[in-house]
């Protein structure tokens, strides 16, 4: 390479695995001698890690390789992730991108900038890679570092359920689950490294250990309890037919585990949830929940839901925003449908109005934000532990193991601190502390 210490700067679009990618990513960019920088940065090779879940994440995605060529014109540009999966060409005909591969040997990606370095000018047309994102079963890929106080760990691949809406399959193929020894000497690594909580994520989580033999995600979890001084464990998003009772039974005394849990619902119809092919009903979810509130006290829920699905009408909208409100969720992700080219939403009839699929979203977002304002309101009075994370204007800001927001004053930065708080108020999206003591 010319330059003996490249700049490279890594840009995420996208979901918890594409975060943990990543930093493997960047990992390996450190472990040859490369600066990790700002995507913001003038570098000398840019990485966008791409998604395709939304027409948005299509859009954020161009944008930002324009702006990065815009910022170095002879910089290398490489792109990966779902979009570079499922619509190379899209990103080929940008001007300026020297390397695409998808979710298939992403790792390669840092060999591929060391070559363009070497060779000391842009391609005048994009290497293309285009295997299978499965063609060589799940790829290894591991982080031992940290910026943060949480840490992200890809635990599973792929996903088989090809909801009607849903791209990602075709994007993250077959599910594959990282072997059991692996993730545990993953998350062995980043607890002696000092980091407070580990986030096991996947592509669809709750599928971890159907391609190994003779595992489960709840053995995994019952197999990371037992590692010496290990901090808080949360889940990745959940598919809400995961929580039977033998799951429930399986985790509930686990003292790692944090109680709380992000079901991915998408509706609360049973009409649309079969449209999308989801695998259960509004009742199975709801009972679900009830099972996990009577074994783990003080749980809270978190999920995500699509409005104006196709054919939604304003009856499936109103047992859509009746479930939540039943359910109370402390935090709802409210998306308006995005049609994804290739799946079977896309082409079904009686699509929904852009703006009617936006005065739902506002709609649904009012309940829950006075569904959130109870939950934190219930929260006054208690004393419970948080994790402090971040810092700013004299205000330390954590979370607790249910995942309720906390900021308390306090005259130095608490980072990675995890302290008993007093609940004194509530606000709109966080709850106010006083510092009792650190534990």
């Amino acid at each position: 390479m010319s330059d003996l210490h490249p700049a490279v700067g890594i840009y995420t679009l996208g979901c918890k695995v594409n975060q943990y990618e990543s930093e493997a990513i960047a990992e390996a960019f450190a472990s040859r001698g490369f600066s990790v920088l700002s995507p913001t940065a003038v570098c000398d090779v840019y990485i966008i890690n791409t998604c395709t879940v939304t027409a948005e994440s299509d859009r954020k995605a161009r944008q930002f390789i324009r702006r990065a060529i815009h910022k170095n014109p002879k910089a290398y540009l490489l792109v990966t992730g779902c979009l570079a999966q499922t619509d190379p060409a899209q990103i080929a005909a940008i001007e300026g991108v020297d390397f695409i591969c998808g979710n298939h040997n992403k790792m390669a990606i840092v060999d591929a900038a060391v070559a363009l370095l070497q060779g000391e000018r842009k391609n005048s047309a994009p290497t293309i890679l285009h295997d299978a994102p499965e063609a060589n079963g799940f790829e290894p890929m591991q982080i031992t570092r940290f910026d943060r106080t949480r840490a992200y760990v890809k635990i599973e691949d792929g996903c088989e359920s090809k909801c009607t809406y849903c791209i990602i399959p075709e994007a993250r193929g077959t599910i594959r689950s990282k072997p059991v020894q692996d993730v545990l000497a993953e998350v062995q690594a980043l607890t002696e490294n000092g980091c407070k909580e580990i986030v096991l994520t996947g592509i669809e989580t709750a599928s971890y250990g159907k391609d190994l033999k003779n595992t489960t995600l709840g053995e995994l979890l019952l197999a990371v309890d037992r590692i010496p001084g290990v901090g808080r464990i949360r889940l990745g998003s959940l598919d809400p037919s995961l929580m039977k009772q033998s799951f429930v039974d399986h985790i509930a005394g686990l003292s790692s585990l944090a109680p709380h849990f992000h079901l991915s619902m998408q509706s609360g119809s049973d009409r649309i949830l079969a449209a999308m092919k989801r695998k259960y009903n509004a009742k199975m979810a709801m009972e679900g929940m009830e099972r996990l509130r009577r074994a783990i006290p003080d749980v809270q829920f978190t999920t995500d839901i699509i409005v104006g699905f196709p054919g939604e009408t304003e009856a499936d909208f109103e047992a859509t925003v009746d479930f939540v409100r039943r359910a109370g969720f402390l935090m709802v992700h409210v998306f308006p449908y995005s049609k994804r080219k290739g799946t079977p939403a896309a082409i079904m009839p009686n699509q929904v109005p852009e703006e009617e699929k936006h005065r739902r979203v506002a709609a649904l977002t009012k309940v829950q934000d006075e569904i959130r304002q109870r939950i934190l309101c219930e929260q006054v009075g208690k004393t419970v532990p948080v994790l402090f994370e971040t810092y700013k204007n004299g205000v330390a800001y954590g979370h607790t193991p249910s995942f309720i927001e906390v900021a308390c004053p306090s005259p130095r930065p608490l980072q990675a601190v995890t302290a008993c708080v007093h609940i004194l108020s509530a606000k709109d999206s966080h709850c106010m502390g006083e510092i009792l003591c650190p534990k």
